[in-house]
C-alpha cells in the first residue's frame, strides 16, 4: 500500500471518534466525495490498516468495579502457550507483549477486588511459565479520543 496522505489519517480519525459515523459525514468532513471517501475506507481495509469497527463501553456500568493493569515476567519460551491461556481468561481484556521489566501486560476488569484477587492469583498465577506478576490498580478510566 502506498504511503497514507493527510486525508487517509483524517478519515482514520473520524473513525476513531465514531465507527459508526455516515459515509456523507466522512465525506464531508475531510472534502472529498462520498465515492472518493467509500473507496479510500476501502483501500485502507483491503491493505490491512483498518482491522475491525469496535465500541467502547463503561466498565463500571457493566458491572466491572475493578481493574487492573498486570504486567508479567513469563518464562520466554513458554510465550505462546501463555498467551494461549491468557486469552481463555474471560476477564483480560487486553493484552501487550512488551520490553522492559516485564514481558506482557494485561488489562484486567473484575466485579470487584475479591474478583481481581482471583483472576491474579488462581487464573493468571496459576500459568506455569508466569515467573512473577505485579499488579497496579486502576482508579478512573478515561476514554480515549
Amino acid at each position: 500500500m502506498a504511503e497514507l496522505d493527510d486525508i487517509d489519517r483524517a478519515i482514520l480519525g473520524e473513525l476513531r471518534r465514531d465507527a459508526r459515523v455516515s459515509m456523507t459525514a466522512i465525506a464531508e468532513s475531510v472534502h472529498i466525495s462520498r465515492a472518493g471517501a467509500h473507496a479510500r475506507i476501502k483501500r485502507l481495509t483491503d491493505a490491512g490498516v483498518i482491522t475491525g469497527y469496535t465500541v467502547r463501553t463503561d466498565p463500571v456500568l457493566l458491572g466491572h468495579h475493578a481493574s487492573a493493569y498486570v504486567m508479567l515476567a513469563l518464562e520466554q519460551p513458554a510465550w505462546q502457550e501463555v498467551q494461549e491461556q491468557l486469552q481463555r481468561i474471560p476477564e483480560v481484556e487486553h493484552m501487550a507483549l512488551v520490553g522492559g521489566d516485564f514481558d506482557v501486560i494485561l488489562l484486567v476488569r473484575a466485579s470487584d477486588a475479591r474478583d481481581l484477587r482471583r483472576i491474579v492469583l488462581e487464573d493468571i498465577q496459576a500459568i506455569s511459565a508466569v515467573r512473577s506478576t505485579r499488579t497496579t490498580l486502576i482508579f478512573e478510566d478515561f476514554g480515549q479520543s
